[in-house]
């Protein structure tokens, strides 16, 4: 039996309530830690602003999850792909499958697809194919793409670069690369998705710099919770369990970086998410 934990709630130091509302655009809410308090989560999240949450379909269980979730709660949509991490799966059903989920309407983006060099848990060529097939999919959906890729920028661009005529928008998420891998996603005239790893000094600090150079038109904004729990703020939480309504953290830091204020930062990334996945826009 689950018992309470120190992450069913928000310390009052962590309520943060931005005067604008935020889009999250990569939320992992199917993941297990969500299952006990799940509704909770989400209530947080409308209290810190935190109004539209795309929530991640990594494969076939977690996509249906995910547009189960959207067809429950309002201000949710969900995307539906295969990560690379499980493109040894992909199929000619499993291709089915998804074309089907792309056709309902909670479903926004074709993805988390694309490749990963870093982990291999499936071959660069299985990882090729299902991308690719997956690039197919986006081009008959007309849906924008939701990207994945670790140590394969190059790779990935080629991919990109022979589509980019045939596929409409596309968001590389959780972006930590460097300098040339942003500067060729943007003359492909890709989205980039920051998260809480420019938040970690460890490792997020070679983002700072290049934060600039992202136009606001281009820039969106994620959790990826329950992962990549910001490092800096300004009170622990126990169970290290990231969620949606910590979003203005991350909003306030890429403000920092950007140099602009936090209000026209999360006003802009809204305005260019609803933009990006086709939502509504609220009066």
């Amino acid at each position: 039996m689950a018992t309470a934990d120190a992450d069913d709630f928000l310390p009052e130091a962590l309520q943060f309530r931005p005067s604008a509302p935020l889009v999250d655009i990569g939320a992992n809410l199917t993941h297990e830690s969500f299952d006990r308090d799940l509704e909770a989560v989400i209530q947080r999240a409308q209290t810190a602003q935190v109004t539209t949450m795309i929530v991640t379909g990594t494969d076939l269980a977690h996509a249906k999850q995910a547009v189960t979730l959207a067809k429950q709660y309002p201000g949710l949509y969900a995307t539906a792909g295969v990560h690379p991490h499980d493109a040894s799966h992909w199929d000619k059903n499993l291709e089915r499958a998804m074309a089907a989920l792309h056709a309902m309407p909670e479903v926004v983006a074709v993805g988390e697809c694309g490749l990963d060099f870093n982990r291999n848990f499936s071959t660069p060529q299985e990882q090729e194919r299902a991308f690719e097939a997956q690039l197919a999919l986006a081009v008959e959906s007309d849906l924008p793409l939701f990207l994945h890729e670790r140590d394969a920028g190059q790779r990935m661009r080629e991919i990109l670069h022979a589509w980019r005529d045939e596929i409409s928008h596309a968001v590389v998420h959780c972006f930590t690369a460097d300098s040339d891998t942003l500067f060729g996603y943007l003359d492909l005239d890709l989205h980039i998705g920051l998260t809480g790893w420019i938040c970690d000094e460890r490792r997020g600090h070679h983002l700072r710099p290049l934060v600039s150079d992202i136009p606001l038109e281009r820039l969106m904004v994620e959790t990826d919770c329950p992962y990549l729990l910001p490092r800096n703020l300004p009170a622990k939480l126990k169970g290290r369990r990231h969620e949606p309504a910590l979003l203005p953290w991350i909003v306030r830091e890429i403000a920092q970086w950007h140099g602009i204020s936090e209000t026209e930062l999360g006003a802009a990334t809204t305005k260019t998410a609803q933009r990006f996945f086709r939502l509504p826009t609220e009066s």
